[in-house]
């Protein structure tokens, strides 16, 4: 079973900076995919950044520029390190972690961690 917790949430003003830590309790960053979704009140939860098995890195229009993606494979860690955060931001963010099988994927979310900026 793969556990996600994530951490580094909080609240800042807008322009300011946060990183967010994923830490997975097995070694499991440098053969799958992972990835930091969001999800404000009331809107669906959406893509914010990920990063595949070969370290390939994929961001939303909307943060393109500003966030960034990483790992630390030997700590089972990943990172969202965001910067110039505006206020649309705002939400809790979830990590997620896609476990390539013989036959299927399977698919494991943190709790996620709050993220407020405010203007």
């Amino acid at each position: 079973q793969v556990q996600l917790v994530e951490s580094g949430g909080g609240s800042v003003q807008a322009g300011g900076s946060l990183r967010l830590s994923c830490a997975a309790n097995r070694s499991i960053l440098g053969r799958n995919a992972m990835g930091w979704y969001r999800q404000a009140p009331g809107k669906q939860r959406e893509l914010v950044a990920d990063i595949t098995a070969a370290g390939s890195t994929n961001y939303a229009d909307s943060v393109k520029g500003r966030f960034t993606i990483s790992r630390n494979t030997a700590m089972n860690t990943v990172y969202l390190q965001m910067n110039s955060l505006k206020q649309d931001d705002t939400g809790t963010y979830y990590c997620k972690a896609v476990i390539s099988g013989s036959i299927n994927n399977s698919a494991y979310w943190g709790r996620g961690t709050q993220v407020t900026v405010s203007s």
